[in-house]
């Protein structure tokens, strides 16, 4: 059955339109990138990088800012994620995707927001301890310290189930051990925690985690101890709290939302 030339008009009106928002919003509208299960890697694991794009285009291509090249991903087409088997140290660093839109061969979109892929299980593992110790009372001060033999420049510490990490330049201590201590503020709830060291020269190339550290708060937690996001975490070493991964996105509901997986490193 053919068309009527009103039909034929409005198809063609239709593709012009895309075409021309495309160009005009190419430069601003960014695709989202994650990682999946998460952007902190062992060594030998696996990671899903995804892309998503607000407008529904799922073809992407892929590369990586800093760090060891990755030859593997050089013109590289994939669509929706890109898996990442076995990691190996060259893997760590930041991440970008852009989208291609499959009406204009040459249009691209913006870049993507930097994700930062860290990669553990390089280095020996820190010890963490607690201060006064790993179990306090509801509104007592705690303090984290994270410390090795090894002479780690940075130390990075996270709270289990959340995508954030403080970290604090390590120093000497007495003991001959490199050393940095977290203040938490007053304890209002328990949390279990885990710290790694890194070097200046390879900032995502971590240590093996270590061992997790319960913290127990007796007494009557009102709620969590304050999320390193809320304005409430104001300790003195709010202002070393780094994102791992740097989202810019225009709808952060399309996270997680792509579940297919093709090509692999």
């Amino acid at each position: 059955m053919s068309m009527s030339p009103t039909v034929i008009i409005l198809a063609c009106l239709g593709f012009f339109l895309d075409q021309s928002v495309w160009a005009h919003v190419g430069g601003q509208d960014k695709p989202f990138c994650s990682a999946w299960p998460s952007a902190v890697v062992p060594q030998g694991g696996h990671v899903t990088l995804r892309c998503h794009y607000r407008r529904g285009f799922n073809i992407f291509t892929l590369y990586k800012k800093d760090g060891v090249p990755v030859p593997e991903l050089y013109n590289r087409i994939f669509w929706n994620s890109f898996l990442i088997s076995p990691v190996t140290p060259a893997h760590a660093g930041t991440y970008r995707c852009r989208g291609f839109h499959p009406h204009s061969p040459t249009e691209w979109s913006a870049p993507s927001n930097p994700l930062v892929i860290m990669v553990t299980g390089l280095y020996e593992k820190p010890s963490l301890t607690a201060r006064p110790g790993p179990t306090v009372r509801t509104g007592e001060n705690v303090t984290l310290s994270c410390s090795s033999q090894s002479s780690f420049d940075i130390y990075h510490l996270s709270r289990e189930g959340e995508a954030h990490e403080l970290r604090l330049p390590a120093v000497p201590s007495i003991n001959g051990t490199f050393q940095a201590d977290f203040p938490l503020g007053p304890a209002t709830h328990g949390e279990t925690y885990r710290c790694f060291g890194s070097f200046h020269g390879s900032p995502y190339e971590w240590s093996d985690a270590s061992d997790p550290l319960p913290v127990s708060v007796t007494g009557n937690p009102s709620s969590s101890w304050p999320s390193p996001t809320e304005p409430s975490f104001k300790t003195g070493i709010a202002r070393h709290l780094h994102a791992v991964i740097r989202c810019c996105c225009n709808e952060p509901r399309a996270c997680g939302t792509q579940n297919s997986e093709q090509g692999g490193l």
